[in-house]
């Protein structure tokens, strides 16, 4: 058994913060705080974008896919709210492959999806006389799905060469996640092939979308310096400033995460991680509800036609 794979039926063990107990409840409440502003924001923008005909363009329909941060955060938050005051903090090995498979998808299709956006914004500002022709619906619709499916096929090629690893017996994760770079340690054969694909992977759906948004933005700012008034400048400069923002927090997150020197301070890892996961999807709806009039007119416009308003 010493050597053998123990991983069917068997258990991981998530030490998340246990190392830090005075720390817990004030983490615990912290995360509970966010999660529930995490769908209620992400909710609101949802239906929002589903209920008011001014929201039915294609940037709030990339905006309302990106709202479904809440299936990335309802992967991991509740087990790991459960397990600040559990005995056993355990999670399952299809469970935590789940978990990770899940959280997988939704940061890869999320660094499409911001892309995406970019090239939206890009043909809204400089090329403003085509844009209705070339962003039909029929066209945005099929840049979604293609994020979506792009997401969830590396998701499960990475996860496929995890389930194919042995892990004998080792089972005690020194995380709060099922963090597919915690996992891999644990695993007793070579990760050649895993640390491989998950490098094409970082270059092909982190950095070169990245690299298509500072593109997009290279041209968007030319488009706007050539704007003559400083009212249409400002006009265009909002439309696309809270995408800029969101960009931002999401890849400056993931550039320290990625570049920063190697510690063995685990606890510093863990923060980093948890602003990631559930800082940054907290932060999304309130960037795009603060920055943008439309939404908020929305708010305005469907909370009118509710039952009890016209009741009242």
């Amino acid at each position: 058994m010493e050597g053998g794979n123990w991983t069917s039926g068997r258990e991981f063990v998530l030490l998340g913060f246990s190392e830090y107990p005075e720390m817990e409840l004030l983490i615990f409440l912290l995360c509970l705080v966010m999660y529930l502003i995490i769908l209620l924001g992400n909710s609101i923008i949802i239906i929002l974008t589903i209920l008011d005909c001014h929201l039915h363009t294609p940037m709030y329909f990339f905006l309302s896919n990106l709202s479904l941060d809440i299936c990335f955060t309802s992967s991991f938050v509740p087990k790991m709210l459960i397990n600040f005051f559990s005995g056993r903090k355990t999670i399952s090995f299809s469970g935590c492959i789940i978990q990770m498979h899940i959280s997988l998808a939704m940061g890869s299709t999320e660094c499409v999806l911001l892309a995406t956006m970019a090239y939206d914004q890009y043909m809204a500002i400089c090329n403003p006389l085509r844009y209705p022709v070339i962003m039909n619906r029929r066209y945005y619709v099929q840049l979604v799905l293609t994020s979506w499916l792009v997401g969830f096929l590396n998701s499960t090629m990475e996860t496929a060469l995890v389930i194919g690893l042995p892990f004998c017996k080792k089972n005690i994760i020194n995380h709060f996640v099922c963090e597919i770079l915690v996992i891999l340690k644990l695993a007793c054969a070579d990760i050649y092939l895993n640390e491989i694909v998950m490098l094409i992977d970082s270059i092909t759906l982190a950095f070169s979308p990245l690299l298509l948004i500072i593109i997009s933005y290279i041209f968007i700012r030319s488009a706007i310096l050539r704007i003559n008034s400083i009212e249409g400048r400002k006009k265009a400069f909002s439309t696309c400033s809270a995408h800029l923002t969101v960009v931002t927090v999401f890849y400056g997150t993931i550039l320290f995460m990625y570049m920063k020197p190697k510690s063995k301070n685990s606890i510093a890892d863990k923060f980093i991680t948890l602003f990631y996961s559930v800082v940054t999807p907290m932060l999304n709806p309130i960037i795009y509800s603060l920055w943008n009039k439309e939404v908020n007119a929305a708010v305005k416009h469907v909370l009118k036609r509710l039952p009890f308003k016209r009741g009242l």
